[in-house]
């Protein structure tokens, strides 16, 4: 099994860079399956219905979440509509709308986020160890970290190593060179990146952003839609019989904004 984990879309420019790409990617590279981190599809804050569908129209299997999910009021009678593959992070209240979980059969999806400097959340390992147990052995199971710390992310790739297939670190939107499957058999990265412009502050227009940096003034920040665009991911190669990974790779390409 081929697994696509496409790193977080950032605004029109993001889903535009990847219904683009994405078709020669998954013919290129025999693509199974593609998960992809939405949680900045919608303006680069949070999600909708439509920009849901637009990924999965272009070929996405599963759309991911995390921090931004709860930013946009009218998607969260979404989170509960089963037509919709869109998992948030498994490791909030259980009281919270969604699912942390899509069992598509031969794959099952898991979302978790980080707690250092991303505010509250039950432990991301106490919510994990909880789903695992009612899967049963020889699943292959992806988990997106949505973390800040590599710290906690690689903490996470040992944790479950020979547990899953893989755990896919995202949200700093910058692609990190630790791809690799440690020795029980997960694959790991620290973060898969981000599909938006190059040339920007993860996704964002960097005059804005810069002035975060050096003005206390409030600086709204907008989704950067010129220039050139990247499209990060990484690829999961899988044993159907074990569950296990065979091997990662970076794919990552670019295209004219």
């Amino acid at each position: 099994m081929r697994v696509l984990m496409v790193g977080d879309v950032v605004g029109r420019a993001g889903r535009r860079t990847f219904t683009t790409l994405l078709p020669e990617i998954r013919r290129e590279l025999g693509i199974d399956f593609v998960v992809v981190q939405g949680e900045n599809i919608a303006g680069g804050f949070g999600l909708t219905r439509e920009t849901v569908v637009e990924l999965v129209d272009a070929g996405a299997s599963v759309v991911t979440a995390g921090n931004h999910v709860w930013t946009r009021s009218e998607f969260l009678p979404c989170l509960d509509d089963a037509s919709l593959p869109v998992v948030r992070p498994a490791n909030y209240l259980e009281s919270t709308p969604g699912r942390g979980l899509i069992d598509l059969g031969s794959l099952v999806v898991v979302c978790l986020i980080g707690r250092l400097f991303m505010g509250d959340a039950e432990s991301p390992f106490a919510a994990v160890d909880r789903l695992l147990e009612h899967l049963g052995p020889r699943r292959t199971v992806l988990v997106d970290f949505h973390a800040e710390a590599t710290s906690e992310k690689q903490a996470m790739g040992w944790y479950l190593d020979g547990r899953v297939a893989a755990v896919t670190g995202t949200h700093t939107h910058v692609p990190t060179a630790d791809a690799r499957v440690l020795p029980g058999g997960t694959a790991y990265v620290s973060d898969v990146g981000m599909v938006g412009a190059a040339d920007s502050v993860i996704g964002m227009r960097t005059r804005e952003a810069l002035g975060r940096f050096l003005t206390p003034a409030p600086q709204r920040l907008t989704v950067e839609e010129a220039g050139p665009m990247v499209f990060n991911s990484v690829m999961v190669e899988a044993d159907d019989s074990t569950g296990l990974a065979v091997s990662i790779e970076r794919v990552d390409r670019g295209m004219d904004g």
